[in-house]
C-alpha cells in the first residue's frame, strides 16, 4: 500500500489510480513527516515536496531521506528551473532519492520501475559530489580511506582495530567504518560497521552524519575524493611485491606522496630504507604483524600521525625492504 502527500499537486495527484493506505494535504515540518512515518509500513511514498516546510532548503528534504526509506520516496517536483537544476538534483540523489519526477506519467513509471543510482548517476555532477556530501554529512569530520594495494593486505582487519582503538577516545557511537562492495564487517559482529555498495554509498554517509571519524575499507572502489585521507596498504613480502609489479610496474610513480604503509611487516629501518630508494616514494608509516584482540601501541601511532590521537609514543615508525624489483 502507498502513501500521499500533496500540497500544490493536489489536483494532479488526486487522478493517481493506485491503493492508499494514507493520504495528507498541506503543509508540514520534516520533523513532522518524520515522526508521522518512521513507524509507519508503506510500499512507496508519492511526496510532493511543496508539502514540505521550507522545502528550498534542502536540510529538510535531508532530514526526512534520513530517517524515513530513501529509496521508497518518489518525489514530484515543480516543473521549474529550479527543481530540474541539475545541481540541485545531484544533491537530492546524494542523499539516496533517486525518484523524482514533475509529472503523473512520471510517477506510474516509477512505481513500476524505480530507479537505482546507476539510473540517475549521469545527472550528477561528480566533480561537486564529494564535496557536497563530505559537507553534509561528515561537519568537520575526519573520513579515513583505507585501500590494499597488494593483494590482501589487511584493510578489513586493520579498518576494525582502527575504529576500536578510536572508539577509546571518541566513544563507540562517534566511529563507524564502512566497506564498499564487500560484506567480511558481517563476521565481525558490529552495529557501527557497514557494508554497502559503491552505488550506495553516499545514502549510507547521510545516514552517520554526526560521526566524529568515518573509516572506509575502499576495496576496488576508485573514487577517494570522499576521504580527507587515504591509507595505502602493501605487505612487503617478495611474493606480494612482485605480483604487485608484474600487474602495475608503475604503481609507485602513481603512489608518489601518497601515504604507504607497509602492512603485517616485519621489515627493519635498514629494509626500509631500501624499500624506499628502490621504490622512489616515501613510507608514511611501518605496522607490524598484530594481535587483533589486544591493544597494540603501533595502531595508536599511525592514528597520531594521522592526528587522530595524541602520540604518547617515543618510537621510531620508520621500518623497509629489498630485491623489490627482482626477478
Amino acid at each position: 500500500m502507498n502513501v500521499i502527500i500533496s500540497n500544490e499537486a493536489k489536483n494532479m495527484l488526486a487522478n493517481l489510480d493506485i491503493d492508499v493506505i494514507k493520504s495528507l494535504n498541506g503543509v508540514y515540518t520534516a520533523d513532522e513527516l518524520v515522526d508521522m512515518f518512521k513507524n509507519f509500513f508503506f510500499a512507496r511514498m508519492i511526496l510532493d515536496i511543496t508539502a514540505i516546510k521550507d522545502y528550498h532548503d534542502v536540510s529538510n528534504i535531508q532530514k526526512i531521506s534520513i530517517n524515513l526509506d530513501a529509496t521508497k520516496i518518489i518525489l514530484l517536483l515543480p516543473a521549474t528551473p529550479e527543481m530540474s537544476d541539475s545541481s540541485f538534483l545531484s544533491q537530492i540523489i546524494s542523499m539516496g532519492i533517486y525518484n523524482f519526477t514533475t509529472n503523473l506519467e512520471g510517477i506510474k513509471y516509477l512505481l513500476d520501475h524505480p530507479n537505482g543510482y546507476k539510473d540517475v548517476a549521469h545527472i550528477q555532477h561528480l566533480s561537486d559530489m564529494s564535496g557536497t556530501v563530505y559537507d553534509k554529512v561528515s561537519g568537520g569530520s575526519k573520513v579515513i580511506g583505507i585501500k590494499n594495494v597488494t593483494e590482501h593486505a589487511g584493510a578489513t582487519t586493520l579498518t576494525y582495530m582502527l575504529k576500536k582503538e578510536l572508539e577509546q577516545t571518541y566513544g563507540n557511537s562517534n566511529v563507524y567504518a564502512i566497506e564498499v562492495n564487500r560484506h567480511d564487517f558481517a563476521y565481525l559482529n558490529d552495529k557501527n560497521m557497514i557494508s554497502t555498495t559503491q552505488a550506495e554509498l553516499n545514502s549510507t554517509f547521510m545516514k552517520i552524519k554526526t560521526a566524529t571519524v568515518i573509516l572506509i575499507d575502499l576495496n576496488d572502489a576508485t573514487d577517494t575524493n570522499i576521504c580527507s585521507d587515504v591509507l595505502y596498504l602493501i605487505e612487503p613480502s617478495t611474493i606480494k611485491l612482485n605480483k604487485l609489479m608484474r600487474k602495475n610496474r608503475t604503481i609507485f610513480n602513481t603512489l608518489k606522496g601518497k601515504k604507504i604503509v607497509l602492512n603485517k611487516s616485519t621489515l627493519t629501518n635498514a629494509d626500509i630504507m631500501d624499500f624506499e630508494y628502490e621504490a622512489k616514494t616515501k613510507v608514511f608509516y611501518n605496522m607490524p604483524p598484530l594481535n587483533e584482540r589486544l591493544k597494540n601501541d603501533a595502531i595508536g601511532g599511525l592514528l597520531a600521525k594521522i592526528d587522530l590521537l595524541k602520540d604518547n609514543s617515543d618510537k621510531d615508525d620508520d621500518g623497509g625492504f629489498f630485491g623489490l624489483f627482482r626477478h
